[in-house]
């Protein structure tokens, strides 16, 4: 038995001097997070009094903030990213004691990103698979306004999460170190106008309304395909940044909901102007007749379906905290009826002088 006890002490004490011999297992690679953070001011102000050329005086306030969060793996990139925005402008626009008659908002934005995305395979460094989920919608209400000072009136048209849209995409992609480029085939698209009055109003933005008389619905979610193509360079020219976005998107049920062979047979009664196609949720913008719609082509319709955001930035840096700025954003959405002239096109630019400040972390 001591025999025994004795070899089995031996076999222990070998075992263990063999494990501190052997290397250590390598730790597994952390990740590593990189952020961005960039609030801004811009102000911006002009003063006209008695002045031969004329002109209106004017004040306008613009916030805006910024932040890129990135935490890179080396299995996985999770990208997020928060762009914000709101304004507002003064002007003095009429004679008489009244300072700055009117007070309008000159932007409002909410932009959230939040995407993962992996390289599936090690043979192509440039392709990888991502799932994303965006966020848009605005800080306050918005008006559409007639008139100036005492006899100015404004008729609200959206509000905070009315319209607010939630895109969800699987989507392969292409991914090169200044652009990409996505492709899904299976993507959500929930559109929310949570505002009772401004759907009385019209303004459901695409949210089928199935029985109003026993409540408004809120939702509606559209199933479709999305492509996104990005561009982003730092310093195109010295101290001059461009940043480009474009966004396709096609819901699968917007045929059906546009209802195209009642459209092409429907003949308007001059008795009802509300009359419309049997089965078609679309609603006419201002200056559109059914007719123009039932002269679409294939190509025409497709396109016409389609939802589109394009948007451009230049950012020309004059010194640490201070930038000169530009930017152009284009949409079309049919589920928007339009105010005015413009009909589905949405359109907003924006140039002037910002101080910003910026916090990122080491690297």
């Amino acid at each position: 038995m001591k025999r025994i006890f004795i070899l089995c002490a031996a076999l222990v004490m070998s075992a263990a001097a063999m494990a501190q011999d052997e290397p250590a297992a390598p730790a597994a690679p952390a990740g590593k997070w990189e952020t961005s953070s960039t609030p801004a001011l811009k102000i911006s102000e002009f003063m006209f009094n008695n002045w031969s050329k004329t002109g209106n005086s004017q004040i306008d306030g613009t916030a805006t903030f910024f932040g890129n969060y990135k935490y890179t793996h080396p299995r996985y990139i999770w990208d997020n990213v928060v762009d914000l925005a709101y304004g507002y402008a003064w002007q003095d626009l009429a004679e008489g004691d009244t300072l700055f008659e009117t007070r309008r908002k000159s932007n409002d934005k909410i932009d959230l990103t939040s995407a993962i995305s992996w390289k599936p395979f090690s043979s192509l460094p440039d392709w990888g698979a991502s799932f994303t989920a965006n966020l848009k919608t605005q800080f306050g209400a918005g008006y559409e306004y007639d008139g100036i000072g005492a006899s100015q009136t404004q008729k609200m048209v959206s509000s905070f999460f009315a319209p607010a849209y939630l895109t969800t995409a699987l989507s392969f992609e292409y991914k090169k170190p200044d652009w990409s480029v996505s492709l899904s085939f299976l993507t959500g698209k929930t559109t929310f106008v949570c505002n009772d009055s401004l759907i009385s109003e019209g303004y459901t933005y695409g949210v089928i309304q199935t029985d109003p008389a026993n409540g408004y619905t809120h939702s509606y979610f559209g199933l479709g395909s999305y492509i996104k193509a990005q561009y982003l360079k730092k310093d195109i020219l010295p101290k001059l940044d461009l940043y480009a976005r474009l966004e396709l998107f096609y819901d699968y049920k917007k045929p059906g909901n546009m209802a195209w062979e009642s459209i092409a047979a429907f003949t308007p009664d001059p008795t009802n102007p509300d009359a419309r196609p049997d089965g078609c949720e679309y609603n006419l913008a201002d200056g559109e007749a059914w007719a123009d719609l039932a002269d679409l082509g294939w190509l025409g319709r497709r396109a016409f379906e389609t939802d589109l955001d394009f948007e451009v930035k230049l950012d020309y840096r004059f010194s640490e905290h201070i930038a000169a700025n530009f930017a152009l954003n284009l949409k079309w959405d049919t589920d928007f009826s339009g105010m005015g002239r413009w009909g589905h096109w949405q359109v907003y630019q924006m140039a002037g002088v910002q101080v910003y400040f910026s916090w990122k972390t080491s690297k």
